[in-house]
C-alpha cells in the first residue's frame, strides 16, 4: 500500500572468495555447504568420495558475487543414497579453488 515503508534485504558482497565448513558436521541426512563469490564468476561445487570420483555435481554455472548456501542430502548424482564415510567438497570459480571434507554419518 502507498505510503508504507518496506524494509530492505541488503547484503554487502563478500571481500574475498570463501569455501565455508558444512553444517552440521558430521551430518545425516542433509548437511548445508556455504561459500562467498567476491566477484562474478563461473562455478563448481563437487562432492567426491574419499578416493576421488565425483560424486555429486553440486552447481556448475556462472553465479553474480555474493554468499550462497547449497544443501546436499548425502545422495549421489544418480539419487542413490551414499554410504557412511568422509566425503570432500570442491569450490573452484575463476581464480579461486578450496577443498574441505565433510562426514556422513548413518
Amino acid at each position: 500500500p502507498a505510503g508504507v515503508a518496506q524494509a530492505l534485504d541488503i547484503r554487502p558482497v563478500p571481500s574475498e572468495f570463501a569455501l565455508l565448513q558444512n553444517f552440521p558436521n558430521p551430518f545425516n541426512p542433509e548437511t548445508t555447504i556455504g561459500y562467498d563469490l567476491a566477484a562474478d564468476s563461473r562455478v563448481r561445487l563437487d562432492v567426491y568420495n574419499v578416493v576421488g570420483p565425483l560424486i555429486h555435481p553440486l552447481v556448475s554455472e556462472d553465479q553474480a558475487a555474493g554468499r550462497y548456501r547449497v544443501v546436499w542430502s548425502g545422495r549421489d548424482a544418480q539419487g542413490y543414497q551414499v554410504a557412511s564415510g568422509v566425503y570432500f567438497y570442491r569450490l573452484q570459480t575463476d581464480g579461486f579453488k578450496s577443498v574441505r571434507k565433510l562426514l556422513l554419518l548413518k
